[in-house]
């Protein structure tokens, strides 16, 4: 992409910026192998500022690599409620038991041993190894893939595979030889900060001179916009069933042998984790959750507790927007349901003992609203 000189000034000018200018991160005042791999972990599809509290907490519980292959998955799926994206949590304890098992709990210096890892991917792999090892490879994510795509003015969809093969070439060539992890740093924060996908501030780039899409008048156009997979429009009901200390009902991930975890899709729109009774919506919520209900415990079907219905609320998750309509069900005593918990509502809506979802906490932060207001009124 560019000669021998101005190469040589890239390098010299971007890795001078981020010296200067980098962000005060966690995980960048080390480089503790596991902590940078929890952090790379955490970061996949995920904003800096959400991250942090939760590497925190996350360290604290689990202050290195034997702690997490040994703690319950419960329990590291509790610390990560609320992150999104849970199979990241399940494949980061699955890398840790295989690193005990086969790498005396460090991770692994070489490259195809890293990606054998349950979870780390081509990126993972390079970003951790440049970083904590100074390994030579170079990071390609969305970040550095839109810096190469304004500095070469590349067009098209950037993601089409022979097109990705040739900007990880051209992230090769760039790459710092001297201070790989410093340079793969460098390169997202670049993209994080400066060369934003909206509004580039090409102003402030350290290495503007060298763009060719801002030559080109071209830099707010760059890259082009993928066509995005159509959006599902998801309704759910929920049952919130309420005793008079404010306990509520809740069902097992779908590891658990349940009966009714997938035959209404439910298992992966609730992360595969602890979730209100639910059921994905035909035609009419209240009749089509007293259907699952009654399937679910046939006792509860004879229960004269009406369906209160609670206000809506919104969810989404990748590609799927999701309706949540909850009801209300307010009981003597909780159902008995084989599998089942009964917890707090109070603590399911904040930070659970239980591993919940987002979605799960927001079906709980409705019922809970909804009874305040109706305190309040009276």
């Amino acid at each position: 992409m560019l000669p021998a000189r101005k190469l040589g000034l890239v390098r010299k000018h971007l890795l001078a910026w981020f010296r200067q200018f980098q962000r005060d991160l966690p995980w960048r005042r080390t480089r503790d192998p596991y902590r940078i791999w929890l952090s790379e972990i955490m970061l996949q599809q995920t904003r800096v500022a959400a991250v942090i509290p939760y590497y925190e907490r996350f360290l604290e519980r689990f202050p290195d690599v034997r702690a997490l292959a040994e703690a319950p998955q419960e329990e590291v799926l509790r610390l990560w409620s609320g992150l999104g994206y849970y199979s990241r949590a399940r494949n980061l304890q699955r890398a840790a038991q295989e690193m005990v098992a086969k790498h005396r709990g460090k991770f692994p210096r070489e490259f195809d041993e890293a990606l054998a890892l349950p979870g780390i991917g081509q990126y993972t792999a390079a970003a951790i190894l440049s970083i904590v090892y100074d390994a030579k490879h170079a990071v390609l994510d969305g970040n550095v893939a839109r810096v190469l795509a304004r500095l070469g003015a590349i067009r098209g969809d950037l993601r089409e595979t022979k097109r990705w093969r040739n900007l990880q070439e051209t992230a090769d060539s760039l790459l710092d030889p001297r201070s790989p992890g410093e340079w793969n740093q460098a390169m997202m924060e670049l993209g994080a900060m400066v060369c934003t996908p909206r509004a580039p501030q090409c102003l402030l780039c350290p290495i503007a001179e060298f763009c060719r899409a801002r030559q080109l008048g071209l830099a707010d156009r760059l890259p082009e916009k993928r066509k995005k997979r159509a959006t599902e429009e998801v309704t759910l009901a929920a049952a919130v069933f309420l005793d008079d200390r404010g306990g509520t009902l809740l069902l097992p991930p779908s590891n658990f042998k349940t009966r009714r975890a997938t035959k209404n899709e439910i298992a992966p729109l609730a992360s595969k984790m602890w979730h209100f009774p639910m059921v994905r919506v035909r035609d009419h919520a209240a009749e089509e959750l007293q259907s699952f209900l009654a399937e679910l415990n046939p006792a509860v079907a004879n229960h004269r507790a009406p369906l209160e219905p609670l206000p809506e609320a919104r969810h989404a998750v990748t590609y799927r927007k999701i309706t949540l309509l909850p009801f209300r069900i307010t009981v003597a005593a909780l159902p008995v349901t084989s599998g089942a918990k009964i917890v707090s509502l109070t603590d399911v809506s904040s930070l659970s003992s239980l591993a919940v979802s987002n979605l799960t906490r927001k079906i709980a932060r409705a019922a809970l609203t909804e009874r305040a207001t109706a305190a309040a009124a009276r």
